[in-house]
């Protein structure tokens, strides 16, 4: 291990001073949870309190989300940071006093953590202030659950200029309180998501002979586009093709000329995920053709892969271990959910890792996405240590 800028207890004592602040502001923003792209009272709340810290807001032409920045007292790299700010449209049903107040509004994947940390992180490195020999920058960000995303958009207002690497994290419910989840290189997968017209010809259900059913030729294209799965891609690279909504028809006696299919595809190749689009309508083409029938095929915004840097990861592991032990840091396996960090680590080198927050025994064992999703607040302690000892050793190997 080498040479920390700092005595474990230094980053302890700091991160541990703001844990009860950082749980009520966890709270607050759980309480008040607002969807993508209509964050403006989470917007307007994380730059008062960034105000009160003590950070300079940095000039953001959109309408919701935040950047600010810690100025080291010695020049520097810039390290950026970077929270989610986006709710669910979901009703909670956790059952504890400070859920949801907003009808059909949760914060039920964490999101509320991440800031709460990063309003931590903040607060830490602002009394650090004179220790950093380099700048830190807040990347407060919209939209995260709703493709396109605002990462690119912030991308676009400046969030990256000048950030040497950037540092992320995600809340995970599989890992125990006190623990990180690593991976090096993809992490989670490029998401293609596409929608399908498929066009028959409608007619009288006693006389099918007459049509061509759209219904029929959906189904077809569904059962055979799965070939991309078991036929087309390498078997030791995950990919997964979904289905999640199927619309046509209007009455049992009516044959209908017209299905809609909506699609996701996800895979951790880039290779293969550029031959994706090609193959999806060469299939469709094919059954269409089959049946006398025709297709459209619209894409929908996605994600790209999301690849971590190994060096990221191992400065976290390095940190971590030397704060917390050697237990708490885990390898964990890649996975086909989406996430739009993945466009600041197609700018700049970083890592987003994950954060422990199950407890069992507080119900905090749920999944992502679940309207009874809870997390263990001590979390945010252990992610708030990490993240400041992670940034002044970043420093430290820049001098």
């Amino acid at each position: 291990m080498s040479e920390m800028p700092f005595k474990p207890k230094e980053i302890q004592q700091l991160a541990r001073r703001w844990h009860k602040k950082q749980v009520a502001w966890r709270r607050h923003l759980h309480q008040y949870p607002e969807i993508a792209n209509q964050e403006t009272n989470t917007t307007a709340f994380l730059k008062k309190e960034l105000h009160q810290i003590g950070l300079k807001i940095l000039p953001l032409k959109l309408k919701t989300g935040v950047l600010a920045e810690v100025k080291g007292k010695q020049p520097g790299p810039t390290v950026a940071i970077r929270s989610d700010i986006d709710a669910l449209p979901l009703q909670e049903e956790t059952g504890v006093s400070y859920a949801s107040k907003n009808f059909g509004r949760m914060h039920a994947c964490g999101h509320d953590v991440h800031m709460a940390t990063m309003l931590g992180v903040a607060a830490a490195l602002a009394e650090w202030r004179d220790k950093l020999t380099g700048n830190v920058r807040f990347i407060f960000q919209p939209a995260e659950e709703d493709p396109p995303g605002g990462a690119r958009f912030m991308i676009e207002q400046g969030a990256l200029d000048n950030v040497d690497t950037i540092f992320g994290m995600h809340v995970d419910p599989h890992l125990k309180v006190g623990r990180i989840g690593l991976c090096d290189g993809p992490m989670m997968a490029m998401v293609y998501d596409f929608d399908l017209i498929i066009k028959g010809r409608g007619g009288h259900a006693a006389r099918p002979q007459f049509s061509v059913d759209a219904i029929i030729v959906a189904c077809e294209v569904v059962d055979t586009l799965q070939t991309l799965v078991s036929r087309y891609s390498d078997p030791s690279d995950p990919l997964v093709l979904t289905f999640g909504q199927i619309e046509g028809g209007t009455a049992r006696n009516v044959i209908a000329d017209r299905v809609r299919l909506v699609g996701t595809a996800r895979t951790l190749s880039p290779a293969f995920g550029k031959k994706i689009p090609g193959l999806i309508r060469k299939i469709t083409g094919g059954v269409c053709r089959a049946h006398g029938a025709n297709f459209e095929m619209t894409e929908a915004p996605a994600y790209p892969i999301m690849i971590n840097d190994p060096s990221t990861n191992a400065r976290y592991a390095e940190v971590f271990r030397f704060l917390f032990g050697c237990r708490g840091v885990k390898s964990v396996e890649a996975i086909l959910g989406g996430e739009d960090f993945a466009y600041y680590l197609q700018e700049v080198p970083g890592a987003m890792l994950r954060l422990g927050i199950r407890n069992k025994k507080i119900g905090a064992d749920k999944p992502w996405h679940s309207s009874k999703f809870m997390v263990d607040e001590e979390a945010i302690y252990y992610a708030t240590a990490l993240m400041v000892g992670s940034t002044m050793k970043y420093f430290a190997e820049n001098l």
